[in-house]
């Protein structure tokens, strides 16, 4: 097993633990009392337990605080989500459209289905939505 060693030297245990205590972020407050315990001479399987995490996970961190030091710490943010389909009046006119139920005459449909409403927007907006079939069904569909 190779050792990973935290080569920065800004910070020692107790100024670990004294940004760990003003952080109004409670993961990243965590990941530094687990720097702090390895800086003290602590293995890593001990400090990642005591800390509430894997030892590979804590290895992770103990690189990316290396690279970039405590701000290194805090998780980083994500794309938001999956991406919007429909602008917002297309959103409000699917809405309506749902809201106020299909005319049989014109969808041939008495109550909408999910595969329904697809076949409507993408004639309407010309939006594909993803099959109807696949194996996530919902999961992950924003309009």
């Amino acid at each position: 097993m190779v050792a990973v060693a935290i080569t920065r030297d800004e910070h020692d245990a107790a100024s670990l633990r004294r940004a760990a205590s003003s952080s109004r972020d409670a993961d990243a407050a965590r990941r530094m009392l687990a720097l702090a315990l390895m800086l003290e001479g602590t293995s890593r399987a001990d400090a990642a337990r005591l800390c509430g995490m894997d030892r590979q996970t804590l290895r992770d961190w103990v690189h990316r605080y290396n690279e970039a030091g405590l701000g290194g710490l805090s998780a980083r943010p994500h794309g938001g989500g999956p991406r919007r389909l429909l602008s917002a009046e297309q959103e409000e006119v699917v809405a309506a459209l749902v809201r106020s139920g299909p005319d049989p005459a014109e969808h041939t449909v008495v109550r909408w289905r999910r595969v329904d409403l697809a076949a409507v927007i993408e004639a309407r907006f010309g939006v594909r939505l993803p099959s109807v079939r696949s194996a996530r069904c919902c999961a992950g569909w924003v309009l």
